[in-house]
C-alpha cells in the first residue's frame, strides 16, 4: 500500500491542474443538485421554509371566545399551543380604494409556536403602540413598507392612524390575494383601540402537532372538545396548497440538468481515467515489471481517480450546504434534509466509482513491457482527412484531420462528452426563450388582460365606464371567480366567468375553439384530466348550490391552479350568481404602459391590481440555468483536456518528424489545434442540434403532464444558438491552443524522448 500511495501522490503532483478540474467538476454537479433540490422544494412551495423557521402551528382554530389552552394541550397528539390571540376585522383606507384587513394580537416577544418571520424592519415594541407588522405579500399589494403611515377604520366607522414598523412572512397563512383578507400583527392595546368591543372580535388559537399526518383526527377531537364555539378551522395542508406555485417546469429542468449533468460528469471522469491509463502505459508496465499485480494496478488507479471524485462530492456537499444556508438566507429556504442530501451524495459517489472502475480494470490488464512504444494504433487516413487532401487544404489541416480520429473510441467519447453538455445548455436556452415569450406575449398564457380593476371608492355601476374612458384601455371584460364542486370528487376547482358569450375574453385557444354561446366553456388541461373529459364533452358542476351544465369547446393554456380551471361567459351563470360583477379584466393597447394606466385608474378611484406573470414566478430558473451552464462547461473542459492529453501522447514522436519535414512551430500548433477543434466542433454541433430539437418538445411534454397544457415551449432563436455554439467552439480552441503551442516549442531530441 505504501508503494501505491507514493505512486498516486507522485502522479497527482504531476497533473495538479487536471486533478483540480476533476474535483471542481464533480463538486459543481453535487452543489448544483443540492441547490436545485432545495430551490425546487422551497422555490415552488415556500411554505416549508416559512413553517420551519416560524415553528408554525399545524391547525388554527377560530372561535367566538378564547378556549382553554390547557385543555387543548391535553389532547392526544397536540405538542404545543399558540395563543389564544384576539383578531378583529378592519378596513385599510388608501387614496382611491378600501381594502379589508385583519388585525391580530401578538405579544411583543415572539412566541415559541406560530411566530412570524420578520423580513424587513423590526417586530412590535410596547413603546410604539401605533406600530404594526404587516404580512409581506399584502404589503406588496397595497404599497406599504416600513415607515409607511396608513389609516384603518373599525366596524364602528372610527378611523385610526397606524405605522408600519416591519414586514413579516408566515407559514400559517397563505399569500395575498389568494388568501384574503390581508393580515397585520398588532399589540393587544392597539387592537383594543381599533376594536374595543369583544363581540366584534374572534379568538384564534394554533395547535402544533406531534404528527402532522394526524391532522384530521386532531381537528375532530378539537371540534368535539370546543363544541359550538368553533367558527372555522384552517390547517397546514390548506396553507401549503395556497402557497404552491406549481412551477413544474422548474422541477423538470432541474431534474433533467442534474441527471444528465451527472451522466456527463461520469463520462468525463471515465474518459479522463481512460486517457490517463493510455498516457501512463509505460509507467504501469514498469510497475508490473517491478512486481505489481493486476489487482494492485487497478486498485492504484481506482484509489487515485476515485479519491478525486469523492473529494469533489465532499466539496460539493459543503458548497451546496453553504449556498442554501448563507447565500440564500433572504429567500427563507431551509437546507435539504438528511435523506435527500445523502441520496445525492451517495448517488454521485457511486456513479464516480462505477465510471472509474472499468478504465482501472483495463489499466490492470496492461502487459509488463516497459519499452512498448506509444504509437497511434491506426495509420489509415480518415474520410475527413481524405476530403481535406482532395480539396487541397494546407498540410497542417490535413494532418490535424488525420489525427482527430486516430483513436476511434476516445474520439467518439470526446465528441459525445462535449455533445451532452451542449445539448443541456441548448435546452436551458429553450427554457429561457419560453420565459421570454411568457413576458413578451402574456396573452398566450391567459393574461391578455394586463390589469384587473374593482370598485374602490366609486359605485360598482361606474367601474366599466371609468375604465373604458382611459385612453390606454382597449376593452373591459366583466369577470367573477368562484369555487365549484366537481361531481365525484371531494374537492373544488376554480370556475372563471370572464367576458360574455357574445364578447368573450381573448383566451389563447390551442385546441378547439372559443365559447360563443351560453353554456359553452373552455378548460385547462388539468381540468380535462381531473374530470376525464375531452373537448366536445358536457360537464356538470355546482356553483352557489345550483347545478350548471357546460359544453367544453376548447382547451386553453392555463398556468393557474395546475390548469384545473373552467372558463366561460359570465352570462352562462345563473342570475343569482352573476351579480354583482366583482371585477373587470382590462386589455390595453399595444403602446400603453400598464403602470401609467394603473396610476390613472387609481387616481380615478378604482382599485387596480396586476396579474402575476408566470415568468416572474419562474425567475429563479434563469439563475439555475446560468449556474448549471457553468458546471456543464467545466465538464466539457475536463473532456477537452483529456482529448488534448491523448493527442499529445499519441503524436509526441510525430512532432519531431513534422519539424524534421520542415513544418514551422505555427504549423505544428495548427495541426494539434485542428485535431482537437474538429472533435469540439462536431460535439458542439450535434449537442446544439439535439438540444434545439428537444427543448420545446420537453417543455410541452411537461406542460401537458402538469396541467398547464402543451403549446408553451419555445425553441431558441437561430442567432442565440449560433452565438452559443460559436462561443463554445471558440473557448475550446483557446483552451486547446495553450498546450499545443507549448508542445510545438519542444526541441526535437526532447520530443523523441
Amino acid at each position: 500500500m505504501q508503494a501505491i500511495a507514493r505512486w498516486v501522490k507522485a502522479d497527482l503532483r504531476a497533473r495538479r491542474g487536471q486533478a483540480a478540474l476533476t474535483v471542481l467538476a464533480v463538486a459543481g454537479i453535487v452543489a448544483a443538485l443540492i441547490t436545485a433540490a432545495t430551490l425546487l422544494e422551497d422555490g415552488t412551495n415556500p411554505w416549508r421554509g416559512l413553517f420551519t423557521k416560524g415553528n408554525g402551528a399545524h391547525v388554527w382554530i377560530h372561535t367566538v371566545d378564547p378556549p382553554d389552552p390547557a385543555a387543548l394541550r391535553r389532547l392526544d397528539g397536540v405538542a404545543d399551543v399558540a395563543g389564544p390571540y384576539r383578531s378583529a376585522p378592519a378596513t385599510l383606507v388608501q387614496p382611491g380604494k378600501k381594502t379589508p384587513i385583519t388585525l391580530r394580537e401578538m405579544p411583543a416577544a415572539l412566541p415559541r409556536v406560530g411566530r412570524p418571520v420578520v423580513a424587513e424592519g423590526r417586530w412590535l415594541d410596547p413603546r410604539d403602540p401605533e406600530g404594526v407588522v404587516v404580512e409581506r405579500s399584502f404589503a406588496k399589494a397595497t404599497g406599504l413598507r416600513p415607515g409607511s403611515a396608513f389609516t384603518v377604520t373599525g366596524l364602528d366607522g372610527a378611523t385610526h392612524n397606524l405605522v408600519v414598523v416591519g414586514l413579516a412572512e408566515s407559514g400559517d397563512q397563505g399569500f395575498y390575494p389568494e388568501w384574503k383578507p390581508g393580515l397585520a400583527w398588532t399589540l393587544r392595546q392597539t387592537l383594543l383601540t381599533v376594536e374595543p368591543k369583544s363581540g366584534r372580535t374572534e379568538s384564534v388559537t394554533g395547535l402544533r402537532l406531534s404528527d402532522p399526518e394526524l391532522t384530521d383526527l386532531i381537528v375532530q377531537r378539537t371540534v368535539t372538545t370546543l363544541g359550538g364555539q368553533v367558527q372555522r378551522i384552517s390547517t397546514w395542508r390548506e396553507v401549503r396548497a395556497s402557497m404552491e406555485l406549481d412551477n413544474r417546469l422548474l422541477g423538470v429542468l432541474l431534474a433533467l440538468f442534474g441527471t444528465v449533468g451527472l451522466i456527463a460528469a461520469a463520462l468525463a471522469i471515465a474518459n479522463a481515467v481512460g486517457g490517463r491509463v493510455l498516457v501512463q502505459l509505460r509507467d504501469i508496465a514498469t510497475l508490473k515489471s517491478l512486481g505489481f499485480t493486476r489487482g494492485q494496478v487497478s486498485l492504484a488507479l481506482l484509489i487515485e481517480h476515485g479519491a478525486l471524485g469523492l473529494a469533489g462530492v465532499v466539496l460539493g456537499v459543503a458548497a451546496g450546504w453553504a449556498i442554501t444556508v448563507y447565500a440564500m438566507q433572504d429567500l427563507v429556504v431551509v437546507p435539504l434534509s438528511l435523506g435527500p442530501l445523502a441520496a445525492i451524495a451517495g448517488g454521485t459517489a457511486l456513479t464516480v466509482l462505477v465510471a472509474v472502475g472499468l478504465p482501472a480494470w483495463r489499466g490492470g490488464r496492461t502487459p509488463p513491457i516497459p519499452a512498448a512504444p506509444a504509437a497511434p494504433p491506426r495509420g489509415k487516413l480518415s474520410r475527413l482527412a481524405r476530403l481535406a487532401l482532395l480539396v487541397r487544404l494546407p498540410p497542417a489541416l490535413v494532418l490535424g484531420a488525420r489525427d482527430a480520429f486516430t483513436r476511434r473510441l476516445p474520439a467518439a467519447l470526446t465528441t459525445f462528452g462535449l455533445a451532452v453538455p451542449m445539448m443541456m445548455i441548448s435546452i436551458g436556452l429553450g427554457c429561457w426563450a419560453t420565459l421570454d415569450d411568457f413576458r413578451e406575449h402574456p396573452e398566450r398564457v391567459g393574461q391578455a388582460g394586463r390589469l384587473i380593476v374593482r370598485a374602490g371608492s366609486v359605485p360598482a355601476a361606474d367601474v366599466e365606464k371609468i375604465a373604458l374612458a382611459d385612453p390606454g384601455v382597449r376593452a373591459a371584460y366583466p369577470g367573477a371567480e368562484v369555487d365549484t364542486l366537481v361531481p365525484g370528487q371531494t374537492r373544488t376547482v376554480r370556475a372563471r366567468a370572464l367576458g360574455t358569450s357574445a364578447q368573450p375574453y381573448p383566451f389563447h385557444v390551442v385546441e378547439g375553439r372559443m365559447f360563443r354561446e351560453r353554456g359553452e366553456a373552455v378548460a385547462g388541461q388539468g381540468l380535462l384530466d381531473l374530470m376525464d373529459v375531452e373537448i366536445g364533452d358536457r360537464v356538470r358542476v355546482t356553483i352557489g348550490g345550483t347545478p350548471l351544465i357546460l359544453l367544453i369547446v376548447g382547451r386553453v393554456i392555463e398556468p393557474e391552479q395546475d390548469g384545473e380551471v373552467l372558463s366561460f361567459g359570465i352570462d352562462s351563470l345563473n342570475a343569482k350568481d352573476a351579480v354583482p360583477v366583482p371585477f373587470y379584466s382590462l386589455v390595453l393597447h399595444d403602446d400603453a404602459d400598464p403602470a401609467e394606466v394603473r396610476a390613472r385608474l387609481q387616481a380615478a378611484g378604482l382599485e387596480v391590481s396586476q396579474p402575476v406573470n408566470p415568468a416572474d414566478r419562474l425567475a429563479i430558473i434563469r439563475v439555475i440555468i446560468v449556474a448549471l451552464t457553468v458546471v456543464l462547461a467545466l465538464i466539457g473542459l475536463a473532456n477537452l483536456l483529456t482529448a488534448n492529453a491523448l493527442g499529445l501522447r499519441d503524436h509526441a514522436v510525430d512532432l519531431a518528424v513534422l519539424k524534421a519535414m520542415g513544418l514551422t512551430p505555427r504549423q505544428v500548433t495548427a495541426t494539434l489545434v485542428t485535431a482537437t477543434g474538429l472533435l469540439v466542433t462536431l460535439g458542439v454541433l450535434i449537442g446544439t442540434a439535439a438540444g434545439a430539437s428537444l427543448s420545446a418538445w420537453l417543455i410541452d411534454l411537461q406542460g401537458a403532464a402538469s396541467g398547464v397544457g402543451s403549446g408553451i415551449g419555445r425553441t431558441p432563436s437561430l442567432t442565440t444558438l449560433a452565438v452559443a455554439a460559436l462561443t463554445a467552439i471558440g473557448a475550446a480552441l483557446l483552451v486547446a491552443l495553450i498546450p499545443a503551442r507549448r508542445a510545438a516549442r519542444f526541441h526535437i531530441p526532447h520530443a523523441v524522448r
